[in-house]
């Protein structure tokens, strides 16, 4: 069993040895996660492994069988409160993508980051985020956004 978002999810013996990413894209519906390099390199396929953020085009299947994922499709509670998780307002106030590929990877990776150092740096974010790769180089709107999201993660917790 996987349990993505939440939910359990049964996988055929077939397709455990195909990687996290395929599977979640393909199988299971998640397409907010992307495909970018298949090498790990640029974070597009980010999402949480028991919290953790990892690329999932680096795991097969086999090797997250009996952990917690999330996906960017399961970052906020949206079925029963409506509300965006804070990353995602604060992407939304600054206007952060622009071709928007990346995106889902660079919140991901942000979210974890944010679950470590809930009050940031700027050189924490850069050093956090430093292997998410953007191509339109929105970069300063990405650490914008997430001190901006940092703070009201922190009244939230007050």
């Amino acid at each position: 069993m996987l349990n993505i978002n939440g939910k359990e999810i049964e996988v055929p013996a077939n397709l455990r040895e195909i990687s996290l990413l395929i599977f979640l894209r393909e199988f299971a519906g998640f397409t907010g996660t992307k495909y970018g390099c298949g090498a790990g390199l640029c974070g597009a396929c980010m999402v949480h492994l028991d919290g953790e953020a990892i690329t999932s085009c680096q795991y097969l299947v086999s090797d997250v069988m009996d952990h917690r994922i999330t996906t960017i499709e399961g970052l906020a509670d949206t079925t029963s409160t409506g509300d965006l998780h804070p990353l995602q307002k604060a992407w939304i106030e600054f206007s952060v993508p622009q071709c928007g590929y990346c995106q889902a990877g660079q919140i991901m990776t942000a979210a974890a980051l944010l679950d470590k150092i809930p009050k940031p740096s700027l050189d924490d974010v850069r050093a956090g985020m430093a292997g998410n790769l953007c191509r339109c180089g929105t970069y300063k709107r990405i650490q914008k956004a997430i001190l901006k999201a940092s703070e009201e993660i922190s009244d939230e917790r007050k």
